[in-house]
């Protein structure tokens, strides 16, 4: 996992925090116990977190601050949740965020 061990302006980390497991998309990985998922998944290398419910196209963090809706995903027992405000927990089986349905037919967009 790559992180910032010393941040030049906020020193070096004052504390140590529990490494847990957690699966995106089937694949198991480690993240920080209480980090963002979106922070855990953007340590491990994992930019996409849903695709465009027109085109496809990968979707990603935006404003990591909860006012957008991009980095939305599916976290078993918990239903969609925002990555960016979403604290990782142990034993998480997170996938990519689902198509919305199509507001005029109502059926998800191939």
């Amino acid at each position: 996992m790559d992180r910032i061990e010393n941040h030049p302006i906020l020193g070096p980390r004052k504390t140590k925090r529990e490494s847990v497991d957690f699966t995106f998309n089937g694949e198991k990985w480690a993240g920080l116990k209480g980090e963002p998922i979106a922070a855990a998944l953007l340590a491990v290398g994992i930019r996409t977190l849903r695709r465009h419910e027109e085109s496809g196209s990968p979707r990603g963090l935006y404003c990591s601050i909860g006012h957008c809706m991009e980095c939305r995903l599916n976290v078993q027992g918990k239903g969609t949740v925002r990555a960016c405000l979403t604290p990782l927990e142990a034993g998480m089986c997170i996938s990519e965020g689902e198509r919305l349905p199509n507001e005029i037919t109502g059926r998800r967009l191939p």
